[in-house]
């Protein structure tokens, strides 16, 4: 009796305890909100006086503009409509700005790749062409006189004559060989890759397995090691495994798949119901047939939109083939561009040609992104359906 006596008092000091803090908390917060009331008075009144101090006539003229744009002011009409289209048209002057912002260094791009040597009277050389391309705005000074597209037969040219790889009856090939290279290094390893990814993400998302989340984790974490401090060590492997004078070392490793693509498209299963694939299992099916039938149908906007990011960032990887290629005939388009620079980049003749080999490499990519930027940037939306 006497314990329960001692348990009620202690229960009623803690109720008084914490009755006082809330109480002394509400009498804080009441005395907060009032010094802010008080600011915002004053601030109010501060502007109401000096709204009185403007001259009747201005006020006038800003009454007549503002509503114009449908805003009430000085006890003006007030026009939600007018109001709208204000907003809309600084709207699109922002995005019409930022678009301008974005594609104007394709564009320069572009244009430098066209410019040439400017000539005088006499015919000989006012201006060079590195001149003229460093100088342009909107369009060169001036184009090549053998033609408006000369700097990217050019830059053909010179990147056949950079490695003496491929000869066919005397011609080298040396560009088209590096074309194709990029598209072996860019397409096997990507779509090999991406399923691999796929069907990881499948099992991450959907399957209950011991340590799964351990293993996941695992996966994360190698991450955050930086592809640098590991690429001595990868070179030595696929050297002693002889990747490094076919190719191999760009194919072979990304067909393995990527655990950022697998992120992706685990973070996207997860928006997928889990019926669907019950009641498949449910009607016999196992994890492949879920996987083939029901999985890449439902994620293919997620698929895609890996698909296309990875073939990017193979097509654009320079360090990676830098590092593991050492034969001339299997070094992909960004190690010839590069070439290319080095050699030219500061010649007053050849340097615009240097730009039209990075615009001919930019294109597909250019190409790729317009055609597919929906279902990139659809892929980013989860799906809404739900369990």
């Amino acid at each position: 009796m006497t314990e329960q006596v001692l348990l009620s008092m202690e229960d009623e000091v803690l109720e008084n305890v914490q009755s006082e803090g809330a109480a002394e908390e509400t009498a804080a917060e009441t005395k907060e909100r009032g010094k802010f009331g008080n600011a915002m008075r004053k601030a109010g009144n501060a502007l109401k006086n000096f709204f009185k101090r403007i001259p009747s006539y201005l006020r006038t003229a800003l009454r007549v503009f503002c509503g114009w744009f449908g805003f009430g002011v000085f006890g003006g009409p007030s026009n939600k409509k007018r109001k709208k289209i204000f907003f809309d048209v600084i709207g699109y002057v922002i995005l019409i700005v930022g678009g301008v912002t974005m594609l104007y260094p394709f564009w320069w791009m572009f244009a430098a790749s066209l410019a040439g040597p400017t000539y005088n009277a006499n015919g000989d050389i006012a201006t060079n062409a590195l001149t003229n391309m460093i100088t342009t705005i909107f369009w060169p000074a001036n184009t090549s006189r053998f033609g408006l597209f000369y700097n990217y037969e050019q830059a053909i040219t010179l990147l056949n004559s950079a490695w003496q790889t491929v000869t066919i009856g005397g011609q080298a090939y040396a560009f088209w060989r590096s074309v194709i290279n990029t598209l072996l290094y860019s397409l096997i390893p990507v779509t090999v890759g991406v399923f691999t990814s796929a069907s990881a993400a499948f099992a991450f998302a959907k399957l209950d397995f011991k340590g799964k989340n351990f293993v996941f984790f695992y996966c994360l974490a190698a991450i955050m090691v930086p592809f640098p401090s590991i690429m001595i060590a990868q070179f030595c492997v696929y050297s002693s495994i002889g990747w490094t004078d076919n190719g191999l070392a760009m194919i072979v490793p990304g067909c393995f798949g990527a655990i950022m693509t697998a992120f992706f498209i685990r973070q996207y299963l997860y928006g997928m119901p889990t019926a669907i694939l019950e009641a498949a299992k449910i009607d016999g099916a196992g994890y492949w047939r879920q996987f083939v039938s029901f999985v890449i149908p439902l994620a293919k906007p997620a698929i895609m939109a890996q698909f296309i990011l990875s073939f990017m960032g193979s097509w654009n990887n320079y360090l990676a083939p830098q590092v593991f290629i050492t034969e001339d005939m299997w070094k992909p388009l960004t190690l010839a561009i590069g070439q290319l620079d080095t050699s030219y980049s500061t010649d007053v003749t050849n340097a615009p040609s240097v730009m039209a080999a990075s615009v001919l490499a930019l294109l597909p990519i250019l190409i790729l992104f317009a055609i597919f930027q929906k279902t990139i940037i659809g892929s980013i939306m989860l799906t809404g359906s739900k369990e």
